[in-house]
């Protein structure tokens, strides 16, 4: 297919609010012989694009295309003989006109070009805009209850914020595994879909004290792991409600960053203390490919249901409202954008 020299392409020139946020026509990306191009169909909103846009991650210039997640179809292939014969790429099954998950920077546009082992083939049977909406907490749920903390039968792990796109998607993979799963949620409505997805016991903090309630549902032991999202205004609570001997996992800042605190306080129960990304654990083309099987056996299993909270425009108006709701709590679920039908 012909491919155009210009794009649209959802872009800020400067950090700062939502304001910034700007549909503009920018150079369709020429791809490096490394790299697969794809005609994007989706994007997944995510917290870390707010945090891109308001500078809390550092953006190495302007105008800085907007996304980090998203699918399409492959319009284009890797030109590099040593990546194309190698049995990595080939057990990919990559193939122009397939559909393609994507986890790379600049992705909310019409097209892109992203590295080879940052694309998932998406099997047939399920859609691009399930593939956009599940491939970035999806993966960082696998990982990190893999990784970070090895979620095992019999662990009671808590997760902040359940009934967001990644704590369910958390809730869901940590009862597969066999964990009791408390959660922490708003309202009544987000407690309910937290239960329809896993969690045992789910805490309304906005009601009740979410370090007594985890004392009283652990009989005051505390649980194994925590998993949160929410960073600055939860961090010391934590420490309470931590087990012995166990990880706390720092997955973001939605609600500002941890300020810094001694190590000293990991000595009071011998706590483990990791701030991980899912890029440094799907990171080799092989680990990539491995969790992606996962992330869509899965889900074709049915044992991830990928909840879409709402479908944006492709435009600065939708995805500026996309973060406003995204970062005001009012979603359950994931939030997707829109770029094109085909």
């Amino acid at each position: 297919m012909s491919v155009p020299e210009k794009m649209r392409a959802i872009t800020i020139a400067k950090n700062g609010d939502v304001d910034v946020i700007e549909l503009t026509t920018q150079p369709v990306p020429k791809p490096s012989p490394n790299e697969v191009f794809v005609k994007m169909q989706y994007g997944g909103v995510n917290f870390i694009d707010t945090y891109f846009r308001k500078g809390l991650y550092p953006t190495p210039s302007f105008p800085a295309v907007q996304g980090r997640e998203g699918a399409g179809v492959i319009v284009g292939l890797p030109t590099d003989e040593s990546i194309v014969e190698s049995e990595e790429f080939k057990k990919r099954g990559f193939k122009e006109g397939g559909s393609v998950g994507v986890y790379a920077g600049g992705l909310f546009a019409e097209y892109a070009a992203v590295p080879w082992k940052q694309a998932y083939p998406v099997p047939s049977g399920i859609s691009t805009q399930t593939a956009a909406a599940s491939l970035t907490q999806g993966l960082t749920a696998i990982t990190l209850m893999t990784e970070s903390y090895n979620v095992k039968a019999g662990d009671t792990v808590l997760i902040h914020t359940v009934a967001g796109g990644l704590g369910l998607l958390f809730a869901q993979y940590a009862k597969y595994r066999g964990a009791t799963v408390i959660g922490t949620t708003s309202t009544k409505e987000k407690a309910e879909l937290a239960k329809q997805h896993g969690a045992d016991h789910v805490i309304l903090y906005k009601d009740e004290s979410t370090v007594d309630r985890v004392l009283e549902i652990t009989g005051g032991v505390g649980v194994e792991a925590i998993f949160d999202g929410v960073g600055k205004d939860t961090f010391e609570d934590n420490f309470k409600i931590i087990k012995r001997k166990g990880t706390l996992v720092s997955v973001g800042n939605a609600s500002g960053a941890v300020p810094p605190f001694p190590p000293l306080k990991l000595t009071e129960k011998n706590v483990t203390l990791v701030r991980p990304t899912m890029g440094n654990y799907a990171y080799t083309p092989e680990e990539s490919r491995r969790y992606g099987n996962e992330l869509f056996d899965l889900i074709a299993k049915g044992v991830f249901k990928i909840n879409v909270f709402k479908e944006y425009p492709f435009s600065a108006e939708g995805v500026q409202q996309a973060q406003s709701d995204l970062t005001a709590g009012k979603s359950t679920g994931k939030l997707v954008i829109k770029i094109a039908d085909s």
